[in-house]
Order: C-alpha cells, then structure tokens, then sequence
C-alpha cells in the first residue's frame, strides 16, 4: 500500500457484463476466425488485432495502477532490448510490444494481449543469467504471438473472481471489491498445457535464434518449483500455478534446445550469468518498506505512520491500492483503504451508498486516541438465492488520511470473525518506533568466493543465518552441496 492510494484507477467500479451462452457464443465465433501468427491455421477468436491492441491499451494501465512499476531505468531498458530483439525474428515483428518490470516481490511473468509483457522484480531476483531471463521472456512472448489470451478471452466469464489469488470461496465477497478490472482478469487467466507447451517451444525458439542458451530456461523451472513449494501466493497468482508441470518442460525445454541449437549451428551460445547478476545487484528483495510491510503480524507503513495487527494465520497482500486480509478458510474478507470524502460523516454516507449497505449500528468512536466512526452494516444481494452480507467498518480519522477498515462475511458467519476483525480495527494506531520508520528494504547483494567450497560453506563464511540457507541456495538455483569457484558471484540478501 503506498502513498498514491487515491489514483484514478478504482476497483470498486461496478460493470455489468453479459455473458453468452455456449450455443449462440459458436453462432458468433463462426464470423470472428483468423489466421494463426504461428501455424498459420484458422482460429476462432473474438477480436481482430486492432481489438486485440486496443484491450492491451485498456490492461496495461490498469495493471501497472494496481502494482506500480518498478524504478529502475536500466533494467527497463535491458528488459526492452532484449525483448525487442525477440519480437524482431518472432512471428508478429510489426506488432508494438511494451515491456514491463512490475514493483512486486511475486514471483511472475505473464502477458496481455496486444503485446504488453510483464516480469515482476521477484522473478528478476530469482533469475541468475541473461539465458535465464531471455528465455522467460521469450516464453511471454510467445503467448502473445500465439495468441493464447485472446484465445482465452473469448471462454473467460467476466465476472466476480477470489480477491487473494484464490483465497476468497465465497464469491458474493467479491462484490465488495467489485468486478475486476479487464486487466487483472486477464492476468488471472491460466493456459492449457497446449498453450504453455507452445509458449515453451517458442520461447526456446526466439531466445536461441538471438543467441542465447534455452538450456537455462530449462534449470530456471526447478528452481520456480523449490521456490513455489517454499512460499505462500501474494497479491499475483504465483509463476508455477498458472505455468504447471516443471518436471516434463524441464526434459521437454532440454531437448528443443538442443534441437534448436543444432538446427542453427550454434556452437556457444550465450549465458551471461556474471553480467545479469552485476543488473540486479541492488534490486529490492521482498516488501519494500516504504509502501507498507508485515512484520510478525504487524503491518506497518512507515511513511504515512500507521500500523495495526493481523489476525494470526491469515493471508495478507498489499498492493497501492489497498491491504487485504483473508482467513484459510475464505468465508471472510478484511481489508483497508483510503475513504472517500474530506470528512467522517461524508466517508461514512460514500461507503453506504458504495456497497449499497443498510446501517444497522452506526456511533462515533476513538480508536488509540484517533477519533473515528464504528458501522454495522448489510449488504443484501439482489439474487435472493445468495446470502446476506453484513460488514463491519472503522472509519478512521489519521493526520490528513481518512482510512476505512471493513470486515465482511456473511450474515450466518458472521460472527465466526467478528474477533479477528476487532482485533485488527481496534489496534490501528500512530507509528512512532523509530526502528521501523526508518527500516531500509532488503536488497540483492553480490559477493564472490576467493577460493573453492561448497555453497554452504560460502554461505556460512558470510554469516547467512542457517535458518536462510535454503533460501538463498534457491535464490541461486544452486544446491548447498554444490561447489562455488574462486570469483564466482553468489547473491545474498542484505541492505
């Protein structure tokens, strides 16, 4: 959550959208075919490229509202070289692609329409060469050209989807949110293993017709899989889940490799491990402290000093727009933004009339000495088939922010939750620890061995707490068995 929490882009804008029937969706398709940029087959599709561009247009601001982009200059323009250099020998070379680094420590990649590619600084820390890197890029890109999102539009129902990447089982809480934007459904899409198996081949194709080794692609999945089995989802649904089966790609990836460097006569192809690694020397590890972080269930923003707990044992995300909370068992959804209006009374009546709810105990309050309003609430559906809502919110009054708390269930679990929710709402309050205000964000840090020894060893020479040497061996995609030679660079994480 950071300070630009009031920009345009709005998640709780309600759209109606229509959704057709199987029967009459063929009757439709049958005037929407096209060729195929990669086999050159006709394919049935719901949008002409022009289409196609302008739903990239629509996505890509959207997306980069709900994440932020990442400021680094030079590894915006590595990441566009690259790519570039892709497109150029890829089968849509006159299709204007843009390339993104998303400011989230995801691990992921993934691509809209139109030709929009994004690579999160998570997924950046995690790859440990140019061969790496190009090769996850031309995958991207690869679903681009083969169309696969507009493919998969044309099956996606735009409706309400879980809030926390899956979380969320109750679907009318997300109502509360509102239905996402086309974007962020487009980024919640997952590919047939056809499609990832195509994506596959092409990204070996295009990174090894620019000269680049597709065999580290082939390593990198390992190394996703040990880092998926070690991490919980965060606010983008994580690379592995919606890139699936490791194991075959790896043997798969290996051998179109091999094929594809036969194929060109390409006696060394290139790795650049040293040269990639020295470009995200620096980069951002994990939450960065300065758009809010957790810590031992606490979430703290530092610059726009507040903190308040978090129930034990739920899943968390932050993102500019807005912290969410949700138990395991997804009957219940906690989250805080900024309110609307300039005042307690003019938040308080936007909030009813946002979510359409009906008071059923509204007074004023203080929260830590914060003066605030407490709001019992339902939302009662239209379908009279789904359940009642009711919400419980703190709207909250801190330096010049107004800030809404709401906690939603429905009306049978409701008080299931109603400690959770309490427990949070009545602990926000002034951050003053001087600590925390000033925390530094983790970052990648490059160090090199002076002589042979194991990576363990390496590890434990630089003080790397035991409880992190698995981490930072994945964090490598290197085993703590495996040998580090004099001047070899190794990340670690540090500030």
């Amino acid at each position: 959550m950071s300070v630009c929490l009031s920009c345009d882009f709005n998640p709780f804008s309600m759209k109606k959208y229509l959704l057709i029937s199987g029967f009459i969706a063929c009757l439709y398709f049958v005037s929407g075919c096209a060729r195929n940029p990669v086999t050159g087959k006709r394919q049935v599709v719901l949008m002409s490229e022009k289409d196609e561009i302008a739903l990239g247009q629509e996505s890509d601001p959207q997306i980069i509202a709900q994440f932020g982009l990442y400021q680094d200059t030079a590894l915006q323009n590595f990441i566009s070289t690259r790519g570039e250099q892709m497109v150029a020998i890829s089968h849509r070379p006159n299709l204007d692609f843009n390339f993104r680094v998303l400011n989230s420590e995801v691990v992921n990649a993934f691509a809209v329409p139109g030709g929009y590619v994004y690579l999160t600084r998570g997924m950046l820390a995690y790859l440990n060469s140019e061969a790496d890197f190009v090769g996850v890029l031309g995958h991207e890109i690869g679903h681009v050209t083969h169309r696969h999102a507009v493919a998969q539009h044309r099956n996606m129902i735009l409706g309400q989807v879980g809030v926390i990447a899956g979380v969320i089982l109750v679907p009318q809480l997300g109502n509360m949110i509102g239905t996402m934007s086309t974007g962020l459904q487009l980024l919640f899409l997952k590919y047939s293993r056809d499609a990832e198996r195509e994506a596959d081949e092409l990204g070996v194709e295009y990174s090894t017709r620019i000269g680049y080794d597709a065999r580290e692609m082939a390593r990198f999945f390992n190394t996703l899989e040990r880092q998926r089995v070690g991490t919980q989802a965060a606010e983008l649904p994580e690379f592995m889940s919606t890139h699936p089966n490791p194991g075959d790609r790896f043997t798969t990836v290996n051998r179109l490799a091999a094929e594809w460097q036969n194929k060109l006569n390409l006696a060394n192809p290139i790795i650049n491990r040293n040269i990639y690694l020295r470009r995200i020397d620096g980069l951002i590890f994990g939450e960065d402290p300065k758009e809010g972080f957790r810590q031992n269930n606490v979430f703290y923003h530092p610059v726009l000093r507040f903190q308040f707990p978090i129930p034990a044992n739920w899943n968390y995300q932050n993102t500019p727009q807005m912290v969410q909370m949700a138990p395991v068992d997804g009957k219940a959804l906690l989250m805080l933004r900024l309110a609307p209006g300039n005042s307690l009374q003019s938040a308080t009546d936007s909030i009813l009339l946002m979510y359409r709810l009906t008071p059923v105990d509204m007074r004023n309050i203080t929260v830590n000495g914060l003066p605030a309003v407490f709001l019992i609430a339902d939302q009662r559906p239209q379908d009279q088939n789904q359940p009642v809502l009711r919400t419980q919110s703190y709207i909250i009054q801190h330096n010049d922010n107004l800030y809404h708390l709401i906690g939603v269930s429905t009306m049978s679990d409701f008080n299931n939750y109603v400690a959770s929710f309490n427990y949070t709402m009545q602990g926000f309050r002034n951050l003053t620890d001087p600590v925390i205000i000033n925390k530094k964000a983790d970052r990648i840090r490059l160090r090199s061995a002076n002589s042979t020894m194991t990576l363990a060893q390496f590890f434990r020479q630089h003080n790397v707490p035991e409880s992190k040497l698995e981490e930072y061996s994945i964090l490598n995609g290197m085993q703590l068995t495996d040998n580090v030679t004099a001047g070899m660079l190794v990340k670690i994480i540090g500030q």
